[in-house]
């Protein structure tokens, strides 16, 4: 039964559900034996009762033995021998029913103290078998607390290893790497922005220069024309 137990139980898919049926079967197998018990001292009470019947029958035809006795003496004095040998007589036979009822009671007395014997040991028996179950009630307590706790840490490990799997480090480190190229290039954007603009404010100065360069030669030239002239 042990062994078929350990297998029911490496095979069930819900041990819980197993360990619950497990102990209906032993409360079943309990039942049984209190049944058994009651039945077993009901029989004992029977035996008991059979055998103060038959110590009582033997006792009653014992004195009724006695009497006829004593009356077939009374008789066989006063000369009525035909009438004392008939009480002889029923003093016989109440002797022999005697015996008859002095060997059932013998009988029925080893029966009761055998029928005694297996009655206690019945209820020592259910006794353990009472005490076993508890211990099994108490036993699927606990055992169905730690299957609950032990299912409850296996779905946290389950979880932290899943989140180590799909670690999301290298995936932050890819956007960062993205951020830094696209601000390097908002950097390279706005210097290249800014040398445009230097080199246009450049040429404008240098545009003024050439300006200020051909005025002033414009005017040498008009100052040396001046001079050349007739007249001056």
């Amino acid at each position: 039964m042990r062994a078929n137990v350990n297998a029911m139980l490496d095979s069930a898919e819900d041990p819980e559900q197993m360990l619950e049926q497990l102990v209906r079967d032993y409360s079943s197998n309990v039942r049984e034996a209190e049944g058994a018990v009651a039945q077993t001292i009901g029989n004992l009470r029977l035996l008991e009762e059979d055998q103060r019947e038959a110590v009582a029958a033997a006792q009653e035809w014992t004195e009724k033995a006695g009497a006829a006795s004593r009356k077939a003496d009374e008789l066989r004095a006063s000369g009525q021998d035909a009438e004392a040998d008939r009480f002889d007589n029923l003093a016989r036979i109440a002797l022999r029913r005697q015996i008859s009822y002095d060997g059932q009671a013998q009988t029925l007395d080893e029966q009761v103290r055998q029928q005694r014997d297996l009655t206690d040991k019945l209820r020592s028996g259910l006794e353990q078998l009472r005490m076993k179950r508890e211990e099994l009630v108490r036993k699927r307590e606990e055992l169905t607390s730690r299957s609950r706790m032990a299912r409850a840490q296996i779905k946290v490990q389950e979880a932290v290893r899943d989140v180590s799997t799909m670690d999301p480090s290298s995936e932050l480190r890819r956007f960062e790497d993205r951020v830094r190229h696209e601000e390097a290039l908002a950097h390279g954007m706005e210097a290249v922005a800014s040398e445009s603009i230097d080199e246009q404010f450049a040429q404008l100065a240098a545009d003024d220069d050439e300006q200020e360069v051909e005025a002033r030669l414009a005017r040498l030239k008009a100052g040396q024309n001046q001079r050349g002239l007739p007249g001056r």
